[in-house]
């Protein structure tokens, strides 16, 4: 039996230059670095947006909805790569289109906690397939219209997480420009 290594995560400066790795499991705590990480928001032909609950087990927002897929590239890995990895691991789809809109979105948010303090560019691209979720990612999808979402994220009392809550106004001035 093969063990895999554990997943390492890039330290980030407060510039957004590296300055180092650590384990996953050891950086999200209480109080945790700076590191790199991203966000995807899959649209399908019709221009619905793919919206996920992250699994219950995780140790991070357990259960909340949010954008298509999030992750964390690992050290030496470009950015677009990640995405399209993490896009087939947790949920069995390619995506095509694939283009950073938002490439300097940041933030801190806490719960239960644990806080994320990321460095997170921002894709969007066009998810090819039915999604096949794995259970320890993914609860449940749905497929949602822009303006569903968009709404969700200005709602205070939806389940929605905080980052995508932060990243939907930005993302939708940048969707209307192009």
């Amino acid at each position: 039996m093969t063990i895999s290594p554990p997943e390492q995560v890039v330290l980030l400066d407060d510039d957004g230059r590296p300055v180092g790795v650590a384990d996953k499991a050891t950086v999200h705590g209480p109080t945790t670095p700076l590191h790199l990480a991203f966000s995807c928001y899959g649209f399908d032909p019709a221009g619905r947006l793919l919206v996920t609950r992250r699994a219950r087990g995780k140790r991070t927002f357990p259960g909340v909805l949010t954008n298509t897929c999030c992750g964390h590239p690992a050290p030496g890995e470009p950015l677009e790569e990640a995405v399209q990895r993490r896009l087939d691991d947790e949920l069995g789809l390619a995506v095509t289109g694939l283009r950073l809109v938002l490439p300097d979105f940041s933030y801190r948010a806490s719960a239960g906690g644990i806080e994320e303090n990321e460095r997170c560019p921002v894709f969007v691209g066009t998810v090819v397939g039915e999604p096949r979720p794995r259970p320890d990612e993914v609860d449940s999808y749905e497929w949602w219209t822009w303006d569903r979402f968009l709404a969700a994220a200005d709602d205070a009392t939806s389940e929605l997480s905080p980052w995508a809550r932060l990243q939907a106004p930005l993302l939708d001035a940048e969707l209307r420009v192009a």
